[in-house]
């Protein structure tokens, strides 16, 4: 106690067991903490050893290394400090690594590890100081200054390295079993990532073997091995890599095994206006499985086989997968745990694919590396307990570039598997009820067949008579579903574009709220008071609301056919007017994103079919549009509907934006029109479906052409040129 009331804070003894033991969330982080503090030793190699003597009912684990080792002055200064920040400060060993360790707690992670500590370390003078730590002292004592350890140096011939000893009894001998040792290989093989995942990051190539012995467990196979990546690695179906830097920009290569001799395909990304914190630049290598059982026996073919060469079977090849996948985290060369782990979906990649199987990913179909920057450059911050990074904006803002690139990958495989076939089949409702529906050339098959079997005429009439009755209820249940169908498409297309509904109407909506109590004040002091002056009050008013009544009106009509209950018959309508009445269910938004669209074509033109129809069509083309103006903050956007009309009736419709485009390849596959499929994101994939089908219900086909700028599609008869 002080007499001058100056007091000084005591750490309680056991505060070293909280920063290692309580601080480290398990055994495996806390041998990934030794590991990398060899390698920040400088060492070529590290020698993880874990020997049982069931008979004592003990065991060892012997953590050696061949780095340059610790002086005197060292362990007592550094080593023997808890939460140092020499190596903040150093930030880079004597041989020019990076370090890894920054908090200056790492080493006291031994202390989950065993019940005892010696730390034996040789400097390269011939120097070997030892230390003996028994955790059950710290446990023991009021304060952390109570206990006192014994350091020993002595002059020696021995080779400069560091062994750490740590010896542990019957509880720990229990705990590592066969399955733990197996999650410990787990932790040690992800623990740096392959040569091959780590082109393009700027990493000093580092000769650093991390060895394995196993030996005396019960239950557990003698182990002696070095530690190698997995194996599934190269036998990827699909893989996307490259970078991102702090801006946004990036260059990404996108390649695929599923066809034989593929070529890769790089490109450019500009994510530049989706986020607003930056995490710094971030290299990217992310591999894709698919699972099916002809994709895995295709995965094994290219060369999946086992420790003694021979080929896997499927259910080895799953249980590989199903134990080696995630996204893990590196930072200088090692990965950030948990990120990375099977059962740690940061990225939420089984979430999503409940809501899109076809075309999104799963956590348990990929591997692979995100490399991120040093803390002050990305502000990506490790946790102290060593279980992630820091939920700050910049993680949030890896999760969302990360996402972005592999939306990349999902949208190209999406589009392979189609045209392959390897996908739902790609078919529009209308093609499928009138396949379900025709029986005319069965028919045609049972009269000549009756013919040929000589079954007299009559018969084969009446037969014929039976199965044209049939042909008609069958057709008119098909007519009733296709009616059905398009009731429902023309709603789910409300529904898609609510937000654009809401925004429409929300201009009058306020003006009502805000006026009608002013219109109340005034209209109750014209009662009492009628006098021109409070008249004049009172008039801008009553207009207003009559105009803002009739921007409901007006929207309530454009959106009328889209929520018809009941579909009528087909009836003659003015194409200009439908073509304009689908822009103006936009016209607030058009507005204010400076929007120039037009309509060209003969104003008094008029075609048979169903105007629902072609509403649904063009407002799933405009709300596209729109979305990526604002998207992509598009400079001068314009919309261009053209038709052109023949003898016959429609030539075509052009429809074109000055948008971002569609990529080529999916042009060229069509998957745009896939259910499910949207490069938005969040997108459901319903619209150019819902329109596709819309044009096939009128005889017509939806098609998308390559163009040099924008979208373009083109609305025409069905097989028309």
């Amino acid at each position: 106690m002080s007499d001058d009331g100056v007091f000084s804070i005591r750490p309680a003894g056991r505060h070293i067991l909280t920063i290692g033991r309580d601080l480290i969330q398990d055994p495996y982080a806390a041998v990934v903490e030794l590991v990398k503090n060899a390698f920040d030793a400088d060492s070529e190699f590290v020698e993880v050893e874990f020997r049982a003597d069931t008979e004592a009912q003990e065991y060892k684990i012997i953590i050696s290394d061949g780095g340059h080792g610790m002086s005197r002055s060292d362990v007592v200064e550094r080593w023997m400090v808890p939460s140092t920040d020499d190596k903040l400060k150093r930030k880079i060993s004597p041989n020019g690594r990076v370090l890894q360790g920054r908090k200056g707690v790492g080493r006291f992670a031994a202390s989950i590890l065993g019940d005892d500590l010696l730390l034996e370390t040789t400097t390269e003078k011939g120097e070997t100081t030892s230390v003996f730590v028994e955790w059950a002292t710290f446990e023991d004592a009021s304060y952390l200054d109570q206990v006192e350890l014994l350091i020993d140096t002595q002059k020696t011939d021995s080779k400069p390295g560091t062994v750490l000893t740590i010896k542990g009894g019957s509880a720990g001998l229990e705990e590592w079993n066969d399955a733990q040792f197996r999650r410990l290989m787990y932790e040690l093989r992800k623990l740096t990532p392959p040569t091959a995942a780590v082109s393009g990051v700027e990493l000093k190539p580092e000769k650093f073997d991390i060895r394995l012995k196993i030996s005396g467990f019960e239950g557990v196979h003698d182990t002696e091995e070095t530690i190698d990546s997995f194996p599934i690695l190269e036998f990827y179906d699909y893989m996307i890599s490259g970078y991102v830097d702090e801006n946004g920009i990036g260059e990404l290569t996108y390649s695929t095994q599923k066809i034989d001799n593929a070529s890769a395909e790089r490109f450019s990304v500009d994510f530049s206006g989706f986020f607003e914190k930056s995490c710094g630049s971030l290299n990217f290598d992310i591999r894709v499985y698919d699972r099916d059982k002809n994709d895995i026996e295709q995965i094994i073919r290219r060369g999946l086989k086992d420790k003694d060469g021979n080929y896997l079977g499927n259910l080895a090849a799953k249980q590989l997968l199903n134990f080696n996948n995630g996204i893990g985290v590196y930072r200088n060369g090692f990965r950030i745990r948990p990120l990375g782990d099977a059962q740690f979906d940061w990225l939420r990649l089984n979430h999503k694919r409940i809501q899109n199987p076809s075309r999104k990913i799963g956590g348990n179909q990929v591997i692979g590396f995100v490399h991120i920057e040093a803390e002050e450059r990305s502000g990506l911050i490790e946790k102290s307990a060593r279980d992630g990074l820091k939920e700050n904006a910049a993680y949030e803002r890896l999760i969302e570039v990360t996402t972005k690139v592999i939306e990349e990958l999902e949208t190209r495989r999406f589009a392979l598997r189609r045209s392959l076939d390897l996908g739902k089949p790609k078919s529009r409702v209308e093609k499928q009820i009138q396949q379900l529906f025709s029986d005319d050339h069965i028919r045609a098959d049972v009269v000549t067949r009756l013919e040929r079997a000589g079954i007299g005429e009559a018969v084969t009439k009446e037969i014929s008579d039976i199965l044209e009755r049939d042909m008609a209820a069958k057709n008119k249940a098909a007519e009733s579903i296709r009616q059905t169908v398009a009731v429902y498409q023309g709603q789910a297309t409300l529904g898609k574009i609510v937000n654009v509904v809401l925004h429409e109407g929300r201009r009058p909506l306020n003006f009502f709220k805000n006026q009608v109590p002013n219109l109340e004040y005034w209209a109750g002091v014209f009662s009492d008071s009628p006098t021109p002056q409070n008249l004049d009050q009172v008039l801008p008013i009553a207009k207003e609301l009559g105009h803002n009544a009739d921007v409901f009106a007006r929207l309530f009509e454009r959106l009328d056919p889209l929520a018809a209950g009941k579909r009528a018959e087909a009836r003659p309508f003015k194409m200009s007017e439908v073509l304009n009445g689908s822009l103006q269910v936009f016209e607030n938004t058009l507005t204010e994103l400076g929007v120039d669209a037009v309509v060209e074509g003969p104003v008094d033109f008029e075609l048979l079919g169903w105007k629902q129809d072609f509403y649904a069509i063009f407002t799933n083309l405009i709300d596209n549009s729109v979305y990526w103006f604002a998207e992509k903050a598009t400079k001068n956007p314009s919309i261009t509907i053209r038709f052109e009309v023949s003898e016959s009736g429609l030539a075509y419709i052009d429809y074109r934006d000055s948008g971002p485009g569609i990529d080529k390849s999916l042009i060229e596959s069509e998957v745009i029109f896939d259910p499910e499929f949207s490069t938005k994101r969040d997108g459901t994939g319903l619209g150019l479906a819902i329109a596709g089908e819309a044009a096939s219900r009128n005889g017509l086909e939806l098609n998308v052409l390559e163009s040099d700028q924008g979208a373009y599609f083109r609305l025409q008869p069905e097989n028309g040129e």
